[in-house]
């Protein structure tokens, strides 16, 4: 498991990059444009449907690196068994509420799907909407790792005391 989750996070991250380097690329062309005076009107919507897919891709990597979503007041005070109760409790609502937003998220594409950008009428929509349930799923694969990572370190202690 911990194979394939490193090999998804690095597929997301290199997405999230892309978009990422998309938007700073299309936010540069549209400032040097406007200065020349010339008129690029798709730009607006590309950076603002780019940084959508770069955000959830990277929000999705900080799910598992364990960098979003923590109360680290509350772990850093806890030990032991109140500290794993604490990991899985936090483990399964995150893949409650990400499985709540999978389904929001697949109404929304289906409902979008065939919506065309305004600029580019050749993009639909779903395009950009579908990273929805795709950071999602990854959300709530990452977490059901972590959720497995945490049961086997009770179960691991509970054996040896």
């Amino acid at each position: 498991m911990k194979k394939f989750v490193n090999t998804l996070e690095k597929i997301q991250m290199t997405v999230g990059v892309l978009f990422l380097c998309i938007f700073v690329f299309v936010i540069v062309l549209q400032i040097i444009t406007r200065h020349l005076g010339i008129s690029v009107i798709w730009t607006e919507e590309v950076a603002n449907y780019s940084f959508i897919w770069a955000i959830f891709m990277g929000a999705a990597v900080m799910i598992n690196r364990r960098e979003h979503f923590n109360f680290d007041f509350i772990v850093q005070k806890l030990t032991g068994a109140k500290k794993a109760g604490l990991s899985i409790f936090n483990d399964l609502v995150l893949i409650v509420f990400n499985f709540v937003i999978f389904l929001l998220g697949l109404q929304v594409v289906t409902e979008f799907w065939n919506y065309r950008w305004a600029t580019l009428p050749e993009m639909k929509m779903g395009y950009v909407w579908i990273a929805i349930p795709i950071m999602a799923l990854t959300m709530i694969v990452y977490s059901i790792s972590h959720l497995i990572d945490h049961v086997r370190a009770v179960k691991a202690k509970e054996v040896i005391e």
